[in-house]
């Protein structure tokens, strides 16, 4: 396992989020009060199990919530200092904050290579900054450049993963969101992957926000967590101290601790 730096209590704060609720078709309260914070150069762990609200909470920081008909009622959402509550979409991805959605949501018909370039459009880079930040991607995922003219469909579900967030490191983010990226993977192909993001915040100094059932797993590669049930959060601490936490392994978190 790549091991990962600590950060300092003094570090910024890149991310805040205070009091939000969220409501789908303004009927459906699937946020009560969520409040977190990511400083910078974190990896912050968002634990709790299906339908505790996580991806909910990444969405309302991204401002996807809304294409799914989603609200943010009230509450505020800060980036780099800056109020960001509904703000556009892409207008975040610029500013460097992107997120992988579950699911990966690749372009099946596309080229690997296609569907990393995608990732660079809305920042709108040079050609030479584009294959700069492609040969960043592929020194992370060596396995890419080996199947960069390959049709992304015909790709592994753990590839395509990689696949997914190279595409999201090719916008150069500061904070990166990633909603359950273990789901639907091998062990050895998870363990893979988090290695590489925990080389991304060591190396990169790329903070993280990851949303995850997988409980153990996480928290071995983070600085910290929360925990969500319900929509609320009902716990958090140091990724050390949730860890050792058996109330949060075997109630809040069930049958995703084993």
């Amino acid at each position: 396992m790549t091991s990962i730096l600590p950060v300092s209590p003094l570090s910024a704060t890149i991310l805040s989020v205070e009091q939000v609720e969220v409501f789908y078709e303004q009927s459906i309260l699937a946020l009560r009060g969520v409040s977190l914070q990511v400083r910078q150069g974190q990896i912050v762990a968002l634990l709790g199990a299906n339908g505790a609200g996580k991806s909910t909470t990444l969405k309302a920081i991204s401002s996807l919530v809304r294409a799914e008909r989603g609200e943010v009622v009230s509450g505020r959402i800060h980036y780099l200092g800056e109020p960001i509550t509904r703000s556009d979409p892409s207008a975040l991805v610029r500013n460097g904050l992107a997120q992988v959605l579950e699911g990966r949501h690749c372009f099946t018909h596309l080229s690997v290579e296609q569907n990393l370039l995608i990732g660079a459009f809305v920042s709108r880079p040079s050609r030479a900054e584009i294959k700069a930040r492609l040969e960043k991607v592929y020194g992370y995922f060596p396995r890419l450049r080996l199947l960069r003219k390959r049709l992304t469909g015909y790709t592994s579900g753990g590839e395509q993963q990689m696949v997914a967030i190279g595409r999201a490191l090719m916008s150069e983010p500061r904070l990166l969101l990633l909603d359950e990226p273990s789901m639907g993977l091998a062990p050895q192909v998870v363990e893979e992957i988090f290695d590489t993001l925990a080389r991304l915040n060591r190396d990169e100094g790329l903070s993280l926000l990851v949303a995850e059932q997988n409980i153990n797993l996480t928290l071995d590669y983070a600085h910290f967590g929360y925990v969500l049930e319900n929509g609320r959060v009902v716990g958090s601490g140091t990724a050390q101290k949730l860890a050792g936490r058996e109330d949060i392994q075997n109630f809040y978190l069930g049958a995703a601790a084993s």
